[in-house]
């Protein structure tokens, strides 16, 4: 199953119907796009697609947007912290583009490497992919796949926020804290990779 937030809110892309509201059985590419328009332009808050070649279906989708990978991670300390960036008032994990000729993983470690100054990080293991649908300013439509690992930081310095990216704060959090002030200020994408982090402990 594939889960895309549009709009923050859930498009589930399944072989089978899911227990949800709106679902429609996919025969072509208007089915796709009947359930971004209600994802988008209604108060529909989760829609699910569902068919037999679910492959088929998810690549239909994807030739709707222009591609682009991201890999990020989510670091703990020894204290098992997590840490979080917070970049235009909300909570955020540290991630970004796959540059040219880079691993999944090479990605991963410099982007948290460039957003929070943090560098004696080890990568420990693929957590899981989160998928997510936004409109750049030009008005075209990007499906960003953001590749996620866990990953340990076995140092002391004090992480720095890389202020030309927007990021006004880096900080660690414990599981308090990020049910606290972390999930009413994040979204939907960083809660799935959080529950998929904590359940892989």
């Amino acid at each position: 199953m594939y889960k895309v937030f549009v709009n923050e809110k859930k498009l589930s892309i399944s072989k089978y119907p899911e227990d949800v509201e709106k679902k429609f059985q996919y025969e072509n590419f208007a089915t796709l796009e009947i359930a971004i328009d209600l994802l988008e332009n209604t108060s529909c808050p989760e829609l699910n697609i569902y068919g037999d070649n679910l492959l088929q279906i998810w690549e239909d989708f994807s030739k709707l947007y222009r591609v682009i990978e991201a890999a990020g991670g989510v670091v703990s300390n020894k204290d098992e912290d997590v840490l979080f960036i917070r970049r235009l008032g909300k909570w955020d994990l540290a991630k970004g583009k796959i540059e040219k000729g880079e691993s999944l993983e090479q990605a991963a470690l410099r982007e948290i490497e460039e957003e929070t100054g943090l560098k004696e990080l080890i990568l420990e293991k693929y957590l899981n992919t989160t998928f997510h649908i936004y409109t750049e300013r030009t008005g075209e439509k990007i499906l960003k796949t953001t590749y996620w690992f866990k990953v340990t930081y076995v140092g002391n310095t004090a992480p720095i926020p890389q202020t030309e990216e927007g990021i006004s704060e880096v900080s660690w959090k414990n599981k308090q804290q990020i049910m606290d002030e972390v999930l009413p200020m994040t979204f939907e994408n960083i809660k799935l990779i959080l529950a998929d982090y904590w359940k892989s402990n």
